[in-house]
């Protein structure tokens, strides 16, 4: 299958914070789903957004990057009375977002509150290290400056939208530019993104939207709460005709390495006497260094 023919869906969020596992909540979803001509080409868009009303004051700061305040969102939905819409949009999709951990989770978040899990999606790409490993020349790789690079149009930056649509076809534009494969395997390898776990019978997609262990000692479980049992499956050996070799193969190995490195873990700053939300950072995990 030609990842022209999927349906390509990218999408965003604005929020009152940094923190949605902190109790900081979605003001805005936006979502724009690209068709895609023969060509790769954008032929027409179907936009999904909605102000949300997060029960909760909008902090000024949050206010002052996004443009919303409390009287946008004060007649808005609550994220309830959209999950399921939204659910539906981003189903099935190949979804592109730019920093896409950030807006997963805040989304995932509220979706956990609501007892609900992530749709399923046929490949999750994040511009962020795309842009990094792709466009070394670049000064910063911020949205915005891609889209500069790239001379792809983003007007009202930082509302939902807007943001989802220039950052899909950023995707495109980078995708055109740099030549990616047309096949849909191809191509989620040439944007070293999280697709569809191999058929090898050691992953399976779950009905939750995820990954999930097909065997061993965690099966049935996400690979989200073992990661570090996904990280052994990356490096584990066994004795075969006299000589150590791979146990798992190199399908499942290579998924596994990138669905770690499309993950992030958090830590301190070394010396923080009172840390609270605002002090802790994102970094890549340690395996990101393998």
């Amino acid at each position: 299958m030609r990842w022209t023919d999927c349906r390509v869906v990218a999408f965003d969020t604005e929020t009152t914070g940094l923190n949605p596992f902190d109790g900081d909540r979605i003001i805005e979803l936006g979502a724009v789903e690209l068709r895609l001509g023969p060509a790769g080409q954008v032929v027409g868009t179907r936009t999904f957004q909605k102000f949300v009303n997060p029960e909760m004051p909008i902090p000024r700061v949050a206010t002052k990057v996004s443009g919303i305040t409390d009287d946008d969102v004060a007649d808005a939905p609550v994220f309830a009375e959209v999950a399921a819409e939204l659910r539906a949009f981003l189903s099935d999709a190949v979804l592109v977002a730019h920093n896409l951990n950030f807006d997963q989770n805040f989304i995932r978040s509220e979706l956990r509150r609501l007892g609900q899990h992530w749709p399923r999606t046929r490949a999750e790409i994040d511009t962020l290290p795309l842009s990094q490993r792709l466009l070394p020349e670049l000064k910063g790789h911020k949205l915005e400056m891609i889209c500069a690079h790239l001379q792809v149009p983003l007007d009202n930056a930082h509302r939902a939208s807007h943001d989802a649509e220039a950052c899909g076809r950023a995707l495109i534009e980078l995708a055109r530019r740099k030549e990616a494969p047309s096949d849909l395997v191809g191509f989620v390898d040439w944007a070293e993104a999280v697709g569809v776990p191999p058929d090898t019978g050691h992953l399976i997609l779950g009905d939750r939207g995820v990954a999930e262990f097909a065997s061993g000692p965690h099966k049935g479980k996400t690979v989200e709460e073992h990661p570090d049992h996904l990280q052994w499956m990356t490096m584990a050996l066994e004795r075969r005709e006299g000589r150590w070799m791979p146990r798992f193969p190199d399908s499942v190995i290579t998924w596994a390495r990138r669905w770690l490195r499309a993950k992030a873990t958090g830590w301190m700053p070394p010396g923080s006497k009172s840390p609270g939300p605002a002090d802790w950072s994102i970094e890549p995990a340690i395996w990101l260094l393998q």
